[in-house]
């Protein structure tokens, strides 16, 4: 029986539609949580090409929620553990994995002859920087977040609105699954509906799942879905986030975190600014400033209010994601 039997059956798809699967070019973000379940999907499903970035490796603790590995594949980088899993499960499908974090210098590249890219990474700084890059490519982005028991998953950019039109600005807390903890079967729904969307994007299926939101409360068991069509992108542009590569002799670095926080910073002679001590601080007028913490939700308060006193020039990093 054909591998792809029971999809092509179906008339929206058909040969056709499984052609266009095989061309088809995804960037995947992520290969943690989300991604052990969207990416089984995208290769059963017969995604010809799949572009791969994460920087972890398999840790004990993943296990329970990242299922495309198991206890073998720890210590092992998750990119590479993941490949060898998905060509068992289809070596027709090609498998570009880089073990690396994807930052900001790197988007050029990674993005590069992709149709379709899924932010499976959780991560702000991360999602923020596709959505930039992605509107600027009209390029559709499908992002999801997963915290606890409850998360949601979105389509962006493509002809939708961006990311930043919902969230024009960073949260100013957030948990993580190191801090706050969540449950794997959470996780692979919200995997999963990132799946579906991006295959039903592929497909060109109708209605678009672009500009969809669908909010997922497994503590309630509500879910709920709300079309952003029309949301205005920010009339300010967003500050962008940079990486290493990015900095320049000329920029004004300002590290937010303390010494006992980040011993070393992220380049020599950087200023160490508290943030509660940024509205008395006098920048300088004629250099860049580029705000370091870990997140990068530190730096993205630091320079809102940086750029209410009239300083345009700014920059945020995310020392986490570099």
């Amino acid at each position: 029986m054909d591998r792809y039997q029971r999809q092509t059956m179906l008339p929206e798809i058909g040969e056709a539609g499984q052609q266009d699967l095989r061309a088809a070019r995804v960037l995947v973000v992520g290969a943690g949580g989300l991604g052990s379940t969207v990416l089984p999907l995208l290769v059963g499903a017969g995604v010809g090409f799949i572009r791969l970035y994460d920087g972890d490796r398999v840790e004990l603790h993943n296990l329970h929620r990242q299922t495309l590995f198991d206890m073998a594949d720890i210590g092992e980088p998750k990119v590479s553990a993941a490949r060898r899993a998905l060509i068992q499960r289809n070596p027709d499908c090609e498998i570009d994995a880089r073990a690396q974090v994807l930052s900001a210098s790197l988007l050029p590249e990674a993005l590069d002859s992709i149709d379709l890219v899924i932010d499976a990474a959780d991560n702000f700084a991360i999602t923020y920087q596709l959505s930039d890059a992605c509107l600027l490519r009209s390029l559709p982005l499908v992002c999801a977040s997963v915290l606890g028991r409850k998360g949601y998953v979105g389509g962006f950019c493509g002809g939708a609105p961006g990311y930043r039109a919902l969230f024009p600005q960073l949260p100013t807390t957030a948990g993580n699954c190191s801090t706050a903890g969540v449950m794997g079967p959470a996780v692979a729904m919200l995997g999963a509906l990132q799946a579906q969307i991006a295959l039903s994007l592929l497909l060109k299926l109708t209605p678009s799942p672009l500009g969809c939101m669908i909010h997922c409360d497994f503590i309630n068991w509500h879910l709920r879905q709300f079309r952003f069509d029309d949301a205005p992108e920010p009339e300010v542009p967003g500050i962008p986030f940079i990486d290493l590569p990015m900095l320049t002799a000329d920029d004004c670095i300002v590290e937010l975190r303390s010494r006992e926080e980040a011993p070393v910073s992220v380049a020599e002679g950087v200023q160490r600014i508290l943030p509660q001590q940024i509205a008395d601080w006098q920048p300088p007028a004629d250099q860049r400033i580029v705000l370091v913490c870990a997140s990068g939700m530190r730096a993205a308060q630091a320079a809102e209010r940086l750029q209410k006193r009239g300083f345009p020039r700014l920059a945020l990093m995310a020392a986490n994601s570099l």
